[in-house]
């Protein structure tokens, strides 16, 4: 690890130096941002994984940095021009933008007015202009005419092209234009008048005729103006006063008043408005882009973090329905692990409405596969399914959930469902999925392309590199937080465990099919491919039911085994009375383990992990159901106050589905009654909320909807889990059994 930037990091994040330095350790050594932050929290400071990730953030926008630095040095000196001044500059430079504005006049470049004006042997004129001195212009250029310049005027022009190119090259030129765009600029969008009447052109009628500061304007503007200007309907236009932005420049480059001054600010007004104003327009559209993408990929992150971490029915045995119309409902039974059992299609809605029997179908099936609890798909059919499921008296309790189903079809095409299920029918896979999907969420949502989830804003339009990274993040934070039983996990799941890759993922399942059930940690260093560093990451994210050691079942990584043992040692009892005896643990002292490299961090993750090993820190599942006589949108009347689940939050509001298969808007004004800068802070995925109905608009199938009348009103807690960081838990130790701590760490890293 490049440790030149340690001290600039934890400026810009203002975190302690050493700490920081730790993490780019850390990182450097191959450790995964989740084990960091929860098995290593004495060499962080406590950081969660957010600082941590900042952290290596950091740490790549610096190696990248000196990289580019790299390419620069070595582009001046090929060109003979590289000063031990300019070194040092280029040296010292903590900013990307500082390095290209110094590089930029050294920098090798296609032909410009500026070089061909150069090549006529015109730079020596371009010098006297620049240095704005008393000698007569026109007498001075009429020494330049040659075979390439024809007269004074050519001569003239040539020359302003020189000092209009340095002086957008320069960079005091750049900052001060750039100050100007940063304080003062302005983003308009109008519409290509060919296009204006156009059905598709409709969509972006708001931007036909817009302007609003740039600093202003929130990400989905930005990203919908851009999407409209991509389609052709739209052209973008981000800009400065033009007037006010050359007088500045002119105050900054013309220094005399005579015809070589003149001669400057006419240079001075053709590099604004040809070089200056397109290239720092293109940084700001860029820029604004970039921020856009991040916010925007930021609210999708949050969505799919509470969706992954969505209530889990947990091991029950489950009938799920996909509903359908003409094609019927496709019904499967599942087992408590998710074992597909049985498939039938019934057909109780139109046009064959064979309410009957379906109804004697799926009494049936409950009856024989010992069914405990109903799933039904939020698409098409959705709401007359659910009235047809809840209609029927299953002889016993069952209980019914509506699943959201958007990804299921993606799934049931692609290569892991025809891996899973080779001889069932696309439509056999989508119900299994949302089966799947109700028995635990994160283990089933792993199949899928993240952007196929439908929690979006703009997923399509965002730099797809940085949304993969980001979702992919969000993906493993969520699985190391909620941890993986490693005996039934599937190899789509395992691939997301800290330190596991796609191959030591798939070879964990081949080892378990051929062995059988794994009976400790420990057993994993069997498994190909699955050495001392890649255990050292995964272990304390794994469980193992029914394990030997009970702390295989547990968040307590194998390295602070020990530490475990002498509080049982101590208290003369087995580990496994330490868990189940509370009164046990209450003569624990944590500060009798603490010692030089186990802190007070670990001992109280290790002691709050003994009250509950192995707990699913996700929230208990709710039953839910829609309000009576709605199931279209023209059911809905403004000044009805109906129940409702959240879809989708964005950062201009929330989506609700009411039970009209058209989900309604929650304007970020109308989430509460008070000021709400950040939908987040009020509402949560899957949330039970009480709404009031605005306004209806069955033609362009809008709904607006309010929370602020129904605020207290029926509004529950919600349905996913709420907390965003993971949880944190991390290593321990005593000194009484110090040696035998740092053996079994030495171990793991030999």
């Amino acid at each position: 690890m490049d440790t030149k930037y340690i001290h600039q990091i934890a400026a810009d994040l203002n975190l302690p130096l050493k700490q920081v330095g730790n993490v780019g350790q850390l990182h450097a050594e191959g450790a995964t941002i989740p084990f960091i932050s929860r098995y290593r929290k004495e060499a962080t400071g406590n950081m969660d994984e957010v600082q941590v990730g900042n952290v290596i953030d950091k740490i790549r926008y610096y190696d990248e940095l000196e990289k580019r630095k790299e390419t620069v040095l070595k582009t001046i000196e090929a060109a003979g021009k590289l000063t031990p001044e300019l070194k040092n500059r280029i040296d010292a430079c903590i900013n990307a933008t500082e390095l290209e504005d110094i590089y930029l006049p050294y920098k090798p470049k296609r032909k410009t007015k500026a070089s061909i004006a150069i090549e006529k042997g015109l730079e020596p004129l371009a010098d006297l202009l620049w240095a704005q001195g008393n000698t007569p212009v026109e007498e001075a250029a009429a020494k330049f005419l040659n075979e390439q310049v024809a007269d004074i005027a050519e001569a003239l022009q040539g020359a302003r092209d020189i000092v209009a190119e340095r002086v957008a090259e320069s960079e005091q030129a750049r900052t001060l234009v750039r100050s100007m765009f940063e304080e003062t600029s302005m983003v308009a969008s109008r519409v290509l008048t060919t296009k204006k009447e156009e059905a598709d052109a409709q969509k972006y009628r708001d931007y036909f005729d817009f302007k609003e500061p740039l600093s202003k304007c929130p990400s989905h503007r930005i990203l919908a103006i851009r999407r409209g200007e991509k389609e052709g309907f739209l052209i973008m236009d981000i800009s400065i006063e033009k007037d006010s932005a050359i007088g500045s420049l002119k105050s900054e480059f013309v220094t005399s008043s005579g015809a070589a001054g003149g001669q400057v600010a006419l240079a001075v007004e053709d590099a604004y408005a040809r070089l200056l104003k397109p290239a720092i327009e293109t940084e700001f559209r860029m820029s604004s882009k970039t921020s856009a993408d991040e916010e925007a990929i930021n609210v999708f992150a949050e969505n799919l973090r509470q969706l992954l971490l969505a209530s889990p029915l947990g091991q029950k045995r489950v009938l799920a329905i996909d509903p359908g119309f003409r094609t019927g409902c496709k019904v499967v039974c599942l087992d408590e692990s998710g074992t597909f059992l049985k498939y039938e299609t019934i057909f109780p809605h139109a046009p064959q409405n064979d309410w009957r029997g379906a109804t004697e179908a799926l009494k049936r099936l409950a009856s024989k596969y010992d069914i405990e609890a109903i799933g039904y798909g939020n698409g098409t059919a959705s709401k007359e399914t659910e009235k047809l499921v809840r209609s029927i008296d299953f002889g016993k309790p069952v209980s019914i959930f509506m699943v959201n189903e958007s990804g299921a079809s993606i799934y049931s095409a692609s290569e892991v469902a025809r891996e899973e299920f080779p001889d069932e029918d696309v439509t056999v896979r989508g119900a299994i999925s949302i089966g799947r999907r109700l028995l635990d969420p994160l283990s089933e949502l792993v199949k899928i392309d993240a952007k196929s989830i439908g929690v979006g804003q703009y997923q399509h339009d965002v730099n797809q590199n940085r949304l993969k990274d980001s979702l992919d993040q969000v993906v493993q934070s969520c699985v190391n937080y909620v941890g993986v039983d490693v005996n039934t996990a599937s190899k789509h799941l395992l691939m997301y465990v800290s330190g596991l890759t796609s191959t030591t993922a798939k070879n964990i399942v081949e080892y378990r099919v051929k062995n059988g059930a794994f009976k400790s940690r420990e057993e994993l260093l069997k498994v190909s491919m699955l050495g001392p560093k890649a255990f050292e990451q995964c272990a304390g994210f794994l469980r193992i039911p029914n394990a030997f050691n009970p702390l295989d079942n547990s968040a307590v990584h194998p390295e602070s085994y020990p530490v475990v043992e002498a509080m049982a040692g101590n208290l003369n009892c087995t580990v496994g009375e330490l868990i189940t005896k509370p009164e046990l643990r209450k003569g624990i002292r944590a500060r009798d383990f603490v010692t030089e490299t186990v802190g007070q961090y670990t001992i109280e993750d290790i002691l709050k992990e003994l009250e509950k090993p192995g707990r699913d820190p996700r929230e208990a599942i709710e039953e839910f159901s829609f309000a009576e006589g709605l199931s279209a949108i023209e059911d809905l009347k403004p000044g009805m106050k109906v129940p409702g689940i959240v879809t989708n939050i964005t950062n201009f509001g929330a989506f609700v589905d009411v039970g009209v298969k058209q989900d309604g808007l929650v304007h970020v004004s109308h989430l509460a009654n008070k000021f709400v800068s950040d939908p987040n802070e009020v509402v949560k995925l899957n949330q039970k909320v009480m709404v009031s109905v605005l306004e209806v608009d069955p033609a362009r199938k809008r709904i607006s909807l309010s929370m602020k009348d129904a605020a207290g009103e029926g509004k529950t807690k919600p349905a996913g889990n709420q907390q965003k960081q993971p949880a944190k838990t991390a290593a321990a130790g005593r000194n009484n059994f110090q040696s035998s701590l740092d053996a079994l760490r030495k171990k793991f890293a030999d």
